[in-house]
């Protein structure tokens, strides 16, 4: 790198920070979000919301419960394929499912999701296996990357596909979608090769990770389009019957909307998701799809978020209640040489031993009478 580049990037480290302008970049976003739903909203209906709430039928929650439950179950793998790549092969499944499922649904609920997440996660894994903050801080960058994998897989497919669903959100002309949904593609597949020649390690002293290999990142990337094809199926099935929307124009609008939700930081996205979702999706009646986002949000969001609060009280209370393991006392250390010498000590006082028994004067008979 360039003097001048080291320097500019020292400086901007310094004085600025990466999370000062992240945090910039979410209260913009979030700030915009909220003008724009306050327009869109300031003139609704409560009563046609309810309306809209109350026509949708029991298949509609059925099938929105059973999409978002096959997410979280995916999201299980996530912290599962992240142990493993580890090398924490010896963490069961269950530990993973708990340490997965309640890490996401509160981290989505309280924002800033690498955070709040990792705190969850660390508390999980390191009373019930041990690992420490390195080993969580590595297992919360592989799901990550497992995450976003997933999302560039299915917006790459989807603006590839359906480029005029991503200007719906972005604003840009079809074109220029599709050439983005190609690069993206195009990036995945560069990536997926670089891992596959040879293994790749990024940090560095006790920081490192070996990134997952060829074979291992497809699957990566097969979790996460599992899981957001999932999430855009829970969508799916509670918009409103008419007009028609094909899915994976849906798909691409969600997950665009979602990762404007994310960029935010705010608890699940609030205010910015719903935001991007009605304004790309202005042929629906905003009571109608606010109908929807609403229910969504039940779902995917608040269900998932109580349970998980239930689940950490109680592990929290069983570990409370266990008695502590007795320890065994840990072995004596053996010096070598103090055996030895013992030995030799040992050697010698038998000799001497023996020796007095030798020298000493046998005792003469008494003679007979």
């Amino acid at each position: 790198m360039p003097k001048f580049l080291k320097n500019l990037s020292d400086w901007f480290e310094k004085h600025i920070g990466l999370h000062r302008v992240g945090i910039a970049v979410g209260v913009t976003v979030f700030a915009i979000a909220a003008f724009v739903l306050y327009r869109i909203l300031r003139k609704i209906s409560i009563a046609e919301v309810g309306h809209a709430i109350s026509n949708v039928t029991w298949t509609q929650l059925a099938l929105a419960a059973f999409f978002v439950a096959l997410a979280y179950l995916t999201l299980t793998f996530y912290d599962y394929f992240a142990l493993k790549t580890i090398g924490r092969d010896e963490v069961p499944y269950h530990i993973a499912a708990v340490g997965g499922f309640t890490s996401y649904s509160i981290g989505h609920n309280v924002g800033f999701t690498a955070f709040s997440g990792g705190a969850v996660r660390y508390r999980i894994y390191s009373a019930s296996s041990g690992l420490s903050a390195v080993e969580v801080a590595k297992l919360c960058f592989i799901a990550g990357l497992t995450f976003w994998l997933g999302n560039i897989a299915v917006l790459g497919l989807g603006m590839t596909i359906h480029p005029e669903a991503a200007s719906m959100v972005d604003q840009l002309p079809p074109p220029i979608n599709r050439a983005i949904g190609i690069g993206l593609l195009t990036a995945l597949a560069v990536y997926t090769y670089y891992v596959s020649v040879k293994p790749r390690v990024i940090g560095r002293s006790n920081w490192s990770v070996t990134l997952p290999a060829g074979r291992l990142t497809i699957l990566q990337i097969l979790i996460g389009i599992v899981d957001l094809t999932c999430c855009s199926l829970a969508m799916y099935v509670l918009m409103p019957v008419s007009p028609k929307l094909d899915f994976i124009s849906l798909a691409v609008i969600f997950v665009s909307s979602t990762l404007l939700g994310f960029a935010s930081h705010s608890p699940g996205g609030l205010g910015v998701f719903d935001a991007a979702m009605l304004i790309a999706l202005p042929q629906f009646a905003p009571e109608q799809l606010l109908a929807s986002l609403l229910l969504f949000r039940l779902f995917y969001f608040i269900a998932p978020f109580a349970i998980s609060l239930i689940i950490i009280v109680i592990r929290e209370f069983v570990l409370d209640i266990k008695p502590p393991a007795q320890e065994m006392p840990p072995p004596r250390e053996v010096n070598a040489s103090h055996v030895v010498a013992k030995i030799a000590e040992a050697r010698m006082v038998s000799g001497k031993t023996s020796l007095r028994k030798a020298a000493k004067p046998k005792g003469t008979k008494r003679k007979s009478k």
